[in-house]
């Protein structure tokens, strides 16, 4: 009978060590992916399928050889998406195009293999969790222009998704990875990309149809136009 009881026991301490490993593992999981846990977790339906699927994305990439970017990458880059915020004004499509273009220029660069487009949302879940979702956002936009079904505000909404992303890939001066902590509302997304102030005037604040708040974009500088503004409006000097 004493044997009995000390296999009854050493089963339910092993059933725990179990359970609270498992429960670490969950915890550090939604702590890394954020809402890319629950994402995946409605996708798979299931919440051990999901953490090993967010495990496997760990491992992967793990193994590509993710780098910070130049202080001279950073600075060309950084002028770069200004041109394109700049150009939205007179091509929409033409711009947010250009956006997605220099957003993943800036991926390659980093490391991040560029082709199939899940395996890239996938992979950038790892280091970017906070800010994936705007990408993914960006390019349902993208597609939609490609059909001719998207409006001006739409396009513009997602060159701030881009925006947000773009930022987040920049990362800060001497550090091997963005900061995984990046704000998850498009408002404060918008002003962590810079500092210039977001001129007003053009667009009354809109919401997404997730409920995140949007804010104008506007070419650096205090005294510029927001994107989107219409030629015809903008001052004799600014034409």
């Amino acid at each position: 009978m004493s044997t009995v009881i000390v296999i009854v026991v050493i089963i339910v301490v092993i059933a725990a060590l179990v359970a609270a490993a498992m429960t670490a593992r969950r915890r550090r999981l939604q702590q890394k992916f954020g809402p890319e846990y629950d994402r995946a977790v409605s996708e798979q339906n299931s919440k051990l399928r999901a953490e090993a699927e967010l495990t496997d994305r760990q491992r992967r990439v793990r193994k590509l050889d993710i780098r910070p970017l130049s202080e001279a990458s950073r600075a060309r880059y950084a002028a770069d998406w200004v041109t394109v915020q700049e150009r939205f004004v007179d091509s929409p499509e033409s711009a947010v195009a250009d956006a997605y273009s220099l957003v993943t220029t800036v991926m390659q660069e980093r490391g991040y293999p560029i082709g199939d487009d899940e395996q890239v949302l996938s992979d950038l879940s790892v280091e970017h969790a906070q800010t994936v979702g705007h990408f993914r956002a960006a390019q349902e936009i993208s597609r939609n222009a490609a059909v001719g079904s998207a409006a001006t505000e739409d396009l513009r909404q997602a060159l701030i998704h881009y925006r947000a992303l773009f930022s987040d890939l920049l990362g800060e001066p001497g550090q091997a990875a963005p900061a995984a902590d990046a704000p998850a509302d498009a408002t404060a997304a918008d002003a962590a990309v810079t500092d210039a102030p977001v001129s007003q005037t053009a667009y009354p604040e809109s919401t997404y149809s997730d409920g995140e708040t949007a804010v104008p974009v506007s070419p650096a500088g205090p005294d510029s136009v927001s994107v989107g503004t219409p030629v015809r409006d903008q001052p004799e000097s600014q034409r």
